[in-house]
């Protein structure tokens, strides 16, 4: 580099010397350096982009942008990566680490996600990407976690949001542990919430700590508060009142509305960061929505409309709130799929046999695997069973399914051709998980979750990804048509509840 005082003061053992008549001093390529000559105003480039191998299975090199998320990560020690789904976040995390622990930056990670990621993402990265690291995933009881932690020889270990607490005294007893990344970093929203105190008080003193997630305002911009005090806490005022305040106007006594900068203020709380969009990695093959309509059979049409009137007249006189709605909402559902919950807790059949005889054509003539959505547990056996009888391999996920048989169905769909089609509910598969062996998404019913639409959706819509996607929605009924129209604006259905019953729409 050009000599400068301040820099040879800084550096005292660079070299000095004089290249084409012009005074040039050499430093260090290293982290260190390139901080400070950063914080100096020059624009140095991340070592890492320059001397590190980046291992890989010979048929996934890393994409540029993943590079580019590394040389942030490994310069920056406390960042968020808020790329899209499906651009490699897993292994830009897996490889910031390895090269950090390899210079001696940092000793050992701590993996926080959710559970269905624990083994068929973090674990299979590990090993596929960085086969010279050891990771254990600590699951099962607190002794078995325990035990696992203790085990001095492994490099990683990944846990589980809720499980970080199951182990906390442990955890403060390993400085050694000196990288934490923490997956789906919005499930900390919730400041007062337990695990997002165990959080912020754990990593207060860890020197490396990154926080991922694609989208992390899913309610509020303000949802980012208690993620910037567990990663970057001098980004954000000390108390949440006063960063509410900076972003939402007061309407009323209880509702808080947005003003116009304060998606924009949230943004600039989440720095240093990088963002890429699916765009900036691959060009996929084309996704098609497509709306299916199959009507309710008799039975269910006239249970749907007694329901809705019936909810429409307790909400005009108001019997009926935003909370109790949305339970409503939820029987119209279930009516609408065809199978609904009793009082007493049984399952009744309703007989929507249209939609049955529809999904299997659907999956029957699609050319390659399936992946149906049943939000609802009263029907998700009912639709496997229907599945199976028509002669497909069918694999089911719900909430009941273990994790380590969720991560044998996701490598029998993927890799082994065990399965043709994948029944599950979406909340059990909405994060991490390729399933690009797949390439048709069959909502049965909707669900009213926008985050958990999009994450679930992903699943197939992810590099690797070779055939044209197609994602048909089943509609029998306007409270379905409703909610899909909402979805598909990026909307969420909880907030717009009332306002349905209200103008008679659903």
């Amino acid at each position: 580099m050009p000599h400068r005082a301040d820099v040879a003061n800084l550096f005292p053992s660079s070299k000095q010397f004089v290249f084409r008549g012009k005074p040039r001093l050499v430093l260090p390529h290293d982290i260190q350096a390139t901080l400070t000559l950063r914080q100096l105003g020059m624009d140095v480039p991340a070592p890492v982009m320059s001397q590190y191998d980046w291992p890989h299975p010979p048929s996934k090199p890393p994409f540029e942008v993943q590079k580019k998320t590394v040389a942030m990560l490994t310069t920056c020690p406390r960042a968020y990566v808020l790329n899209d789904m499906g651009t490699g976040k897993t292994a830009s995390a897996v490889w910031a680490f390895d090269y950090l622990a390899s210079n001696g930056y940092a000793t050992k990670m701590l993996v926080v996600c959710p559970l269905s990621t624990m083994e068929e993402t973090w674990l299979r990265h590990v090993i596929e990407f960085t086969p010279d690291r050891k990771a254990v995933v600590l699951s099962g009881t607190a002794t078995r976690r325990k035990r696992l932690l203790a085990d001095q020889s492994a490099d990683i270990y990944i846990i589980n949001h809720d499980g970080v607490q199951v182990v906390l005294d442990e955890l403060y007893k390993r400085p050694d542990i000196d990288c934490v990344c923490i997956d789906e970093l919005a499930v900390y929203r919730n400041a007062r919430a337990n695990r997002t105190k165990a959080m912020t008080k754990f990593v207060a003193r860890r020197p490396w700590v990154w926080g991922l997630t694609g989208r992390p305002a899913p309610h509020e911009p303000t949802d980012v508060w208690a993620q910037c005090q567990i990663v970057t806490p001098h980004t954000v005022p000390t108390r949440w009142t006063t960063f509410r305040d900076d972003l939402m106007f007061k309407v009323g006594a209880f509702n808080w509305v947005s003003k116009d900068n304060a998606v924009e203020t949230a943004v600039m709380a989440m720095r240093p960061a990088v963002r890429f969009s699916m765009d900036d990695v691959t060009e996929l093959p084309d996704l098609v929505f497509e709306t299916v309509t199959t009507p309710m059979e008799s039975k269910q049409a006239q249970a749907f409309e007694m329901m809705r009137a019936s909810a429409v007249a307790k909400i005009a006189s108001h019997q009926i709130d935003a909370m109790n709605a949305g339970a409503v909402l939820n029987k119209l559902l279930q009516i609408s799929a065809g199978w609904v919950y009793t009082r007493d807790g049984h399952i009744l059949d309703m007989k929507g046999t249209g939609r049955l005889r529809r999904v299997e054509d659907d999956v029957e003539a699609n050319s390659g695997k399936t992946i149906v959505f049943v939000p609802f547990v009263s029907a998700l056996d009912g639709v496997a069973d229907a599945l199976t009888r028509a002669g497909n391999r069918v694999a089911k996920i719900s909430g009941a399914t273990p994790s380590r048989e969720r991560t044998d169905i996701f490598a029998g769909l993927q890799t082994h051709d065990l399965y043709d089609v994948l029944v599950a509910h979406p909340q059990c598969m909405a994060h991490g998980v390729t399933l690009t062996a797949a390439n048709q998404i069959i909502w049965y019913a909707p669900t009213t979750s926008l985050e958990i639409f999009e994450q679930a959706n992903a699943r197939i819509r992810r590099v690797g990804q070779k055939k044209k996607q197609i994602i048909r929605m089943y509609v029998g009924s306007t409270a379905e048509r409703r909610i899909y129209t909402i979805l598909r604006s990026r909307q969420k259905v909880q907030d717009k509840m009332l306002e349905l019953f209200q103008a008679n729409t659903i």
